[in-house]
């Protein structure tokens, strides 16, 4: 407990002092400004607009500085974000970008964690979670409460088939920085567990939780359709889909078929292990079946 305490309070140290640094006035800003600026906006809650903007400081830092670490790293993420967020098609060049990035990173400095939560993302981005897996493990290795190792470590448990040590994980996450900005996120995977669980009482108050906390994600308006479609709410559920397909970046809940195609939270074609696969098919696509989306 003590521990906990202490972790939440350095979280929510952090955040604050890089907010504070990020809006100090300066004439001549240089890399670490703009760094620092491209941080404090990706600690909002996630926007296409937001994702956008973080990538443009970060780009600029590093114009200024072509050999920073941190400003190779912070792109990489940046650009990894904008396709787990569904704001833009995964088989776009960010990925490869970020990749790039990384490799970069982690040639000059290999031993730092940042680089490799990034690699973790890109791995993950590229449907590879068991070695994605490996570097969030690592992150947590230095830092045991790297907030956002958790939950992409969570992720990955998900898609590889241990479903119940997910929510540990997410509720972790939420003790240790329960005003997070991104708090959404872990509201969002709390949810998306119950209802791959059939629980889909306990689903929706989850989803409506992160909804609440962030309605501009698609996934969780999508998320929230197929579990008010599964409770028998169509209108509820109509809605919802409608709202998911105006917030995507793309074409994805356009149907079934498109959806699928697309991957799950970023990760382009790929929906799990096979027992993963089949639990998504008999609750979330059945449920978005239910709302109003056409197979094809």
């Amino acid at each position: 407990m003590q521990d906990e305490v202490t972790s939440r309070i350095a979280v929510a140290l952090n955040l604050e002092l890089i907010a504070a640094e990020a809006s100090r006035p300066t004439e001549l800003p240089h890399a670490l400004d703009y760094i620092l600026r491209g941080r404090a906006v990706s600690n909002r809650p996630p926007s296409r607009d937001l994702r956008n903007q973080a990538i443009s400081l970060f780009e600029r830092a590093l114009e200024l500085d072509p050999r920073s670490v941190e400003a190779q790293t912070r792109l990489a993420l940046a650009l990894t974000s904008r396709v787990t967020g569904e704001m833009i098609d995964p088989a776009t060049s960010d990925v490869t970008r970020a990749e790039e990035l990384i490799e970069q990173a982690l040639a000059a400095s290999p031993r730092v964690p940042l680089a490799h939560f990034a690699k973790g993302m890109v791995l993950r981005v590229r449907g590879r979670p068991e070695e994605a897996m490996l570097e969030f493990e690592t992150v947590l290795a230095v830092d045991r409460n790297a907030i956002d190792a958790l939950f992409q470590l969570g992720w990955c448990k998900a898609m590889t088939g241990s479903i119940d040590e997910v929510i540990p994980l997410a509720e972790k996450g939420i003790r240790l920085s329960p005003r997070d900005p991104r708090i959404a996120n872990f509201y969002w995977r709390i949810g998306w567990v119950r209802l791959l669980q059939s629980h889909e009482d306990d689903a929706v108050l989850w989803l409506e939780k992160a909804r609440s906390a962030n309605p501009r994600l698609s996934a969780i308006r999508a998320m929230l359709a197929s579990a008010y479609a599964l409770k028998s709410e169509p209108e509820r559920a109509a809605a919802e889909l409608a709202e998911a397909r105006r917030l995507s970046g793309d074409d994805r809940y356009s149907s079934v078929a498109r959806l699928k195609a697309a991957g799950y939270a970023g990760s382009h074609d790929y929906w799990g292990v096979p027992k993963v696969r089949a639990l998504f098919e008999a609750t979330y696509f059945a449920g978005l079946r239910k709302a109003g989306m056409p197979e094809e």
